[in-house]
């Protein structure tokens, strides 16, 4: 196992089978999934192939805390605390107040997860907007969900990949996954679906669906997960070359 410089110039230990676009090259993939499609395992697959980091809610808080974000606590405002705390029933109303949703303390070693009273969702969602811009501006970060593929929409060196399965699919993954009953594993599967779907809708005007945002579609109904991570780690070696700033 080699050595690779991490962020904030850290050193990060690089598996030796690590494949990199180009030597010099910068890259970011962001990761959108339906729930249950695998898409969190190909995520983690993939980082640990490329060497890449993995923006989990821990290097959410590792990256806000180097941009010295004056609050003391970071909410990692996702397409998952969506869902948990009903947004959708509130998806054309005013800018909501966030009551007891998790968020990363900054101040402690960890990240360790507490809970915060009232926060405002637009100051939620600016919050992971520019940790998800700066995490860019660092490179070799797979992104998963967090609305990656509208934020960075536009920057070439970007591989969006889609996740997905069919439904019958999903369902049988989860019940297997949580020994729940496959009718419980489709309501969780349908209800995730729909608050990523609003989440984006509401945040950021597209349509989750949209095949036009992803640059790689794969359905892991058909594929299974190893040949996923063969095909990112591919793609992702075509994309144009962002050069290092000396």
């Amino acid at each position: 196992m080699g050595e690779g410089k991490g962020l904030g110039g850290r050193v990060r230990a690089v598996p030796h089978n690590a494949i990199f676009n180009g030597g010099e090259a910068m890259a970011v993939i962001t990761i959108s999934r339906q729930y249950g499609s695998g898409g969190d395992e190909l995520a983690a697959r993939v980082s640990e192939r490329l060497g890449y980091r993995y923006l989990n809610k821990a290097l959410m808080a590792e990256v806000a805390a180097e941009m010295n974000l004056s609050r003391g606590k970071f909410v990692d405002f996702s397409e998952d605390t969506y869902q948990m705390h009903g947004f959708l029933e509130r998806l054309f109303g005013a800018s909501q107040t966030i009551s007891h949703i998790e968020a990363i303390n900054l101040d402690q070693p960890g990240a360790v997860m507490e809970v915060v009273e009232r926060l405002d969702e637009t100051e939620c969602i600016t919050l992971v907007q520019r940790v998800i811009q700066t995490a860019y501006e660092w490179d070799n970060v797979v992104i998963l969900g967090r609305g990656g593929q509208a934020i960075l929409q536009d920057k070439p060196d970007v591989l969006h990949v889609r996740v997905q399965a069919p439904l019958d699919a999903r369902v049988q993954r989860l019940s297997q996954r949580t020994h729940s009953n496959l009718g419980g594993a489709q309501d969780k599967a349908i209800k995730s679906d729909r608050a990523s779907a609003a989440y984006l809708k509401r945040f950021y005007g597209i349509d989750w669906d949209d095949p036009m945002l992803y640059d790689l579609i794969i359905n892991t109904g058909k594929l299974n997960l190893d040949t996923a991570v063969d095909m990112v780690t591919r793609a992702v070696q075509s994309l144009p070359v962002r050069e290092k700033v000396r």
